[in-house]
């Protein structure tokens, strides 16, 4: 909730695999500052994604699993910077990313709930028809704390530096959050959508949680 304690991430908190941290992000807050306007949003649901030689098991879901490109050069950088990626041509999605510099890592944030800033997200997402709606998914959370592609893609989080017009802060909830649960990635095809790779973590019971889909081909795996 608004009260939880937080504390300021640091690269330290983001240095293991994506798969260790993702669940540490929950009831974390995001602030963004963009044009002037101050968005923040408390993390209720994210998802892990590994690179190629990131882990035990490869993940075919991730954008880096075929090495490094010019798309997914931010998920090869320090630990706490934000990949944002453009998703179906029109959606711009945030990644904090996790794991050594130099492999491969990224949590998406897939949910949360509008905190501060609730005139400015309702104006940067006019479909939303309740506060609930604003940041339920990781298009409209992208949309709702104004980051985009490719302009803030690699905005650092850490230390809040400028970038673009934009600056970024995360905030680590100093307890644990309980529970948790874990499953499937939304909409992820093939394997990597399956029981396989229970990278979902979400808060039970936060209405900010986006609904379940399976991807193509995942639910006959």
């Amino acid at each position: 909730m608004a009260g939880d304690e937080l504390r300021a991430a640091t690269r330290d908190d983001l240095v293991g695999l994506p798969a260790d941290v993702a669940p540490r992000l929950l009831g974390a807050h995001l602030t963004t500052t963009v044009a002037g306007e101050t968005v923040t949003v408390r993390l209720t649901e994210v998802e892990a994604y590994h690179g190629r030689g990131t882990g035990p098991i490869p993940d075919p879901g991730s954008h880096a699993r075929m090495g490094p490109t010019a798309r997914n050069a931010t998920m090869w950088g320090e630990p706490g910077h934000l990949y944002v990626y453009l998703s179906h041509g029109i959606h711009s999605c945030v990644n904090v990313v996790c794991g050594p510099e130099g492999v491969a890592g990224g949590v998406l944030l897939r949910g949360g709930e509008v905190l501060e800033g609730l005139e400015t997200a309702f104006a940067r997402r006019p479909a939303a028809r309740t506060a609930r709606d604003l940041a339920r998914g990781p298009g409209r959370l992208g949309d709702a704390v104004g980051l985009r592609h490719p302009l803030h893609d690699g905005i650092d989080a850490i230390t809040g530096a400028p970038h673009h017009g934009a600056v970024a802060r995360l905030a680590l909830a100093a307890g644990q959050i309980a529970p948790i649960a874990s499953g499937p990635r939304v909409g992820v095809a093939g394997v990597a959508g399956t029981a396989s790779f229970p990278w979902r973590f979400w808060i039970p019971g936060e209405p900010t949680v986006s609904a379940f889909r399976w991807g193509r081909g995942a639910a006959d795996l």
